[in-house]
Parts: structure tokens; sequence; C-alpha cells
């Protein structure tokens, strides 16, 4: 029987292989041994365009602001977005506020 790699996200070595494909019981992490793991962390817009740092989007549906009585308009353009750590969230300013918003709400 062939060797179990670590875990692509989170790096544990507690994997095993379950008849399809390899699981991670510590992150419940699922992937297969051709799989390539760099298509995950290309952050994307809603539509699949690829994003990358300063790029301007717009916001495709009303969203509210948690903690604060600020909602963020549908169509509401982004200017210079910066990447993080996570491919599905992206920080910007709006109306002078540091925000992080989720990249399925957003379009190129």
């Amino acid at each position: 029987m062939s060797e179990v790699s670590n875990c692509p996200v989170c790096a544990m070595d507690n994997t095993y292989f379950d008849g399809t494909v390899n699981v991670c019981p510590d992150c419940s992490h699922e992937w297969t041994d051709g799989e390539n793991n760099a298509e995950e962390t290309v952050p994307r817009d809603s539509n699949g365009a690829e994003l990358v740092d300063g790029d301007s989007v717009t916001v495709i549906k009303d969203l509210k602001v948690r903690g604060s009585s600020m909602v963020i308009k549908r169509g509401t353009k982004v200017k210079s977005i910066r990447l993080t750590d996570d491919p599905e969230e992206v920080d910007c300013k709006i109306d002078g506020s540091s925000i992080v918003l989720k990249t399925c709400f957003l379009k190129k």
C-alpha cells in the first residue's frame, strides 16, 4: 500500500485513504494524489475571474456590515483591493473604513 501524504491544507500527517480520496480527519479536507492544490489558492470573483492586488471590483449584492449600521449597496465600486491569506477574502477600504469582503460577492 502506498504512503498517504500530509494534508495540503493543515499539513497534519494524520491522513488516510478511504478508497477514492485521501482524507484529513483534523480539518476534513479531501483530495486526490493528482489534484493540483494551486488552483484552490487563486482568489476568484463571482464570475471566476482571477483577482490580483490593486484590482477594482464591484459589489454584486447589498451587504450588511457586522457591528455597524452601515450597508454596502449593490453596484458599489471598490478600488485597490488587497489579497489576504484566505483566497475567499479581500481587504479594501470603503468610505474610509477598512473592510474584509468575501470574493463571492464581488465581480471584476
